[in-house]
């Protein structure tokens, strides 16, 4: 049989090792998730300390019921002394007892005790007095055989008893009331301290359920932000080769997988193992024998929980890479929604996505196979167990060396012992999610910037916008270089302009000014300081840039402008509104400035979302200003009213335009030509329509 599996084994395993990601996490992950519990250190201790309280709490309570039914319910045979009435616990018409064997009061007393005791037969109960202390032993011994030519009448129970013939009479209901008032009682103090541990473990396990949530949810607000802040910092290469829904997926629904291991397993963990430690101590302290029968079934259960452990994990990776997938799909296939219904690939996307989603369900389906059959495994094994021990617990009990009372301890704790051994299993593949999650989250976590900056950087207290290349090699892979030797001065207030066919690295220099991206080769001065010696947020402040494809966030118009910076106030951003030509359109939009703004701006036209994009930069006061394509979306009359208004805006400021649209560029103080990644011409558009030279033919073709 065993020889028939191991192809299906090797064939499982094959599949899961091609599913999981080849790039791992190496680093020390369960330290590293530890290290966000430091911060919470106290606050955690205390929640294992109630945790451990409820534990001993569910220790306990066995013990009580177990004590009930062995002292007071089963507790019928525990004899009642004669005492002087003072003494009495009970009265009965005119005897005076005490329940309990005290001989040791009587002997130093002088006197023999005596005693009285009940007598269960056949579903009645009768009182047999005047008893002696060996006599009780005897008792005893023929209550567990039988009592010897036992006859009964309506009033009495009649026997022999060491030789002499004994009545025992049949009790009333008040009769006996009375005699097991006692037991009441104790049964009574029972169930009340009963009640009391229910409710401090009521009271515990509500403090700590709080306790855990709320640092949960603290140290999942710090990782999420953590990430988020992190992603931030990260150069735009990571994004130009990681899919927006991979990163959503993984601020999102791996940090979210973290919580239930910080809510609940951690500490849980630690419960569970005392518990199973305090169960099996207890246990072995009851019977040796029984307790050694149902620890028989522990190596098993370990086997079972490591491969389970094992396989769970691997395929737990699986299905946070499908996750991600998936996201990833969505999200573009959601932002390029008009493009597939312009070119109606609705069902071509519809079978990709089914295709992407047939494969997450089979790896799901994979993960609930494999908890399909260690919850049950678990669970047999559990009531086997359970049964073995309550047939021999069984045997023990009529054979007279088990009490009725441990014989339930000892059922509650087996029942009990297994639980939090199939608990601890569940929380180790809820424990393997949080890995496989947090291993994703401390990859990007450990993505470095590649874009550093100095410990000190220069701090230019104003830009003047000189801007200098000195011969610039620049590649987004390897060696396939976009731009080869660039060489270039633009002296502060000087408008230059960037030509040339797609590809020629217009673009790139753009990016390049603002330490987007850093260069292989040269150098990049702005007022003659290297930029890579320059405050970042000081570089980027002072440029202002327009691009082609204009974002708009969700939110209202002003955030929109003034992209959350309180420094800017509604003065200036109403003037830089009027400034760009925005403010035409803005105060016939209902809400004005507070109107809202949908995902992208998608109720805008693209012109007035490119108005709106100049009224951002313009808010800010660039010393230099960086327009690519800025007007290629916008209609003529549009283009018309932001040319009246960037000849304004470009005095004094250092302004370079790329451009496909020639006519845009024609008053530039100077255009130089980009041709596969080299600067081949370049002066003003007379000039270079006089060299003959490729601006010329590009000219030509556009007219």
């Amino acid at each position: 049989m065993f020889q028939k599996l191991e192809p299906l084994q090797a064939r499982f395993m094959a599949k899961l090792n091609e599913e999981v990601l080849e790039t791992r996490y190496d680093g020390n992950v369960f330290g590293r998730l530890f290290s966000y519990v430091k911060p919470h250190t106290k606050v955690m201790l205390l929640a294992l300390v109630l945790v451990l309280a409820v534990t001993g709490i569910d220790l306990v309570r066995p013990v009580l019921i177990g004590d009930a039914i062995d002292t007071y319910i089963e507790g019928y045979n525990v004899p009642y002394e004669y005492v002087a009435e003072e003494d009495a616990e009970v009265t009965l018409g005119e005897l005076h007892l005490r329940r309990g064997r005290k001989e040791d009061e009587a002997n130093q007393a002088g006197e023999t005790a005596h005693y009285a005791r009940l007598l269960y037969y056949e579903d009645q109960y009768y009182l047999l007095e005047d008893l002696k202390s060996d006599e009780l032993d005897l008792l005893a011994t023929w209550e567990e055989d039988g009592f010897p030519e036992a006859k009964t009448d309506p009033a009495s129970l009649l026997f022999s008893l060491s030789g002499t013939s004994r009545a025992a009479r049949l009790l009333s209901r008040a009769e006996l009331d009375t005699l097991r008032a006692p037991d009441r009682k104790g049964l009574g103090t029972i169930a009340a301290w009963y009640v009391v541990l229910l409710i401090f473990g009521f009271a515990f396990q509500t403090w700590q359920g709080w306790l855990l949530q709320k640092t949960g949810q603290s140290i999942i607000f710090t990782i999420r932000q953590q990430v988020f802040e992190h992603v931030h910092s990260l150069p735009l290469r990571f994004f130009d080769t990681n899919p927006v829904g991979r990163i959503v997926t993984r601020v999102t629904n791996d940090v979210e997988s973290l919580n239930q291991m910080y809510t609940q397993v951690l500490v849980r963990l630690v419960s569970n193992t005392v518990l199973i430690a305090g169960y099996a101590v207890v246990m072995v302290g009851i019977n040796r024998q029984l307790a050694l029968i149902s620890f028989l079934f522990l190596p098993v259960v370990f086997g079972i929980t490591l491969i389970f452990r094992y396989l769970i994990r691997r395929i737990y990776r699986i299905v946070r890479t499908k996750i991600s997938s998936l996201n990833t799909f969505l999200s573009e296939n959601i932002s390029g929604m008009k493009l597939i219904q312009l070119f109606a690939r609705e069902k071509t996307k519809a079978e990709e996505f089914q295709e992407r989603t047939d494969d997450l369900y089979k790896s799901q389906m994979k993960e609930m196979f494999t908890f399909g059959v260690f919850r049950p495994g678990l669970a047999f094994l559990a009531n086997f167990a359970y049964a073995l021990i309550l047939y021999k617990s069984g045997v023990l009990v009529l054979a007279g060396s088990l009490s009725l009372g441990t014989l339930y301890i000892f059922v509650s704790y087996i029942r009990s012992f297994f639980e939090p051994i199939q608990e601890l299993a569940e929380q180790f593949s809820t424990l393997q999610n949080a890995m496989a999650s947090a291993e994703k989250i401390f990859t990007i976590l450990d993505e470095k910037n590649t874009i550093l900056e100095k410990e000190n950087p220069v701090r230019l207290a104003d830009f003047k916008g000189k801007i200098e290349f000195k011969n610039v090699w620049f590649a987004y892979e390897n060696e396939d270089y976009v731009l080869k030797d660039v060489s270039f001065v633009i002296n502060p207030g000087e408008r230059v302009a960037f030509v040339g066919a797609t590809g020629a690295g217009k673009s790139s220099i753009l990016n390049l000014i603002g330490r987007y991206y850093d260069i292989q080769k040269g150098e990049i001065l702005v007022d003659d300081v290297n930029i890579k010696d320059l405050s970042l947020k000081d570089l980027r402040r002072a440029i202002g840039q327009v691009q082609q494809d204009v974002f708009l966030f969700t939110g209202d118009v002003e955030s929109n402008i003034r992209l959350g910076n309180e420094e800017i106030s509604e003065e200036a951003m109403q003037a830089a509104a009027k400034a760009s030509n925005a403010e035409m359109f803005i105060q016939k939009l209902p809400g004005g400035f507070k109107e809202p703004v949908t995902e992208r701006g998608a109720t805008f036209s693209a012109g007035e979302r490119q108005l709106l994009s100049f009224a951002r930069t313009l808010a800010y006061s660039p010393k230099i200003l960086v327009l690519d394509e800025a007007t290629a979306n916008i209609d003529t009359e549009t283009e018309q009213l932001i040319q009246d208004a960037l000849e304004t805006l470009m005095q004094g400021r250092t302004s370079i335009l790329v451009a496909h649209r020639l006519s845009t560029i024609q008053h530039a103080d100077e255009i130089l030509v980009m041709h596969k990644g080299r600067i081949r011409e370049r002066g003003t558009h007379q000039e270079l329509l006089a060299m003959d030279g490729i601006y010329k033919k590009l000219y030509e073709l556009q007219a």
